[in-house]
This record gives C-alpha cells, structure tokens and sequence, in this order.
C-alpha cells in the first residue's frame, strides 16, 4: 500500500484511509490541516517562509531545553513574525531608520526576549518611521504583538523614546 498523495509507503490500514479507490495517509491529511491552519495565522506569507519560521522557533526552543541558554536571535524572529503575521515587506539588511514597509507606513520593529525583565524597547527618535511595532515572545516561545503609532510615543527629551509592554509610552 501507497499514499497516493506522496507516495510513501503505508504499513498498516490504520496509517490512512481509503478512499475513492486510493490509500491516502494520515500523515499527509495532517499535514494538509497544519498548513490550513498556518495559513488562516498567518496568511500574507508564503507557506515556505512561514515554515522557515516555524523551524527557527523550535530550533531555539529546542537549544534552550538542552543547554539552559538562548539563542541570541531574537531580534531577527522578531522581525520575521512581524514579516509573515502583518506582510511587513522588510528593507535590506543595514538600512537606516526603519525596518520596513506596510502599505504607506513605516514600521519600526523591536523586540521583547524572554531575557528582558522590564519589557521595555528603546526607539530612535530620529528614525523614519511612523509605526512601532513591538513583538513580545514569551519563556515558552510564544509570540504577541502592538502596533503602535508613533504619535502615541510623544515628543519627549532625549535621543531615543520608550514603550513598556505594561503600560503606556514613557
């Protein structure tokens, strides 16, 4: 018996269904229900890239388990969700003054690692950007997300604004 899907071999009935006159794995229908639900998530990215994503995540997860430590790639996972949950379309490495395009905006993109106890981000006042958007991933590698505009960061003193992810801008 084969999935007519990919096929691979199925060793047991129980590993898939039959049906309209073909074996078809449950392994395959899953994996069908995941990118469903993937897409539904995340839906102005590319499977591939949201996959990509998906392996990163559990990856540093993974490292984290084993060893104690993180990966220091927060900021890059940080922008990468922002890329596939909001289709930021991102500038090239090293550009100044933003992280890249939503439509018409600006978006400045920072993140929140499970390391920073206060939950603070720091923002160049000087940048080009009329959006915020901070990206919080939890100890469990979970990811929440706020756009913010950057009216709401005020005008303040000083080179740099700030956002706590429990209140307000500071």
């Amino acid at each position: 018996m084969r999935c007519a899907m990919t096929g691979l071999p199925i060793s047991d009935p129980s590993d898939g269904i039959w049906d309209d006159g073909e074996w078809i794995s449950w392994q395959w229908i899953n994996g069908q229900l995941h990118e469903q639900d993937l897409k539904s998530e995340f839906p102005n990215a590319p499977i591939e890239i949201i996959k990509v994503f998906e392996d990163l995540v559990y990856s540093a997860a993974e490292y984290h388990e084993l060893t104690g430590r993180y990966l220091q790639i927060w900021g890059e996972l940080g922008e990468l969700y922002a890329e596939i949950k909001y289709g930021i379309e991102r500038h090239r490495p090293g550009m100044a003054g933003s992280d890249g395009r939503m439509g018409n905006d600006w978006v400045e993109i920072k993140t929140i690692s499970p390391e920073k106890g206060k939950g603070k981000v720091l923002v160049k006042r000087a940048g080009n950007f009329n959006k915020l958007l901070v990206v919080k991933i939890d100890e469990s590698f979970q990811f929440e997300s706020r756009m913010i505009d950057r009216k709401k960061l005020g005008k303040g003193k000083g080179k740099n604004a700030s956002y706590s992810w429990g209140s307000e801008s500071e």
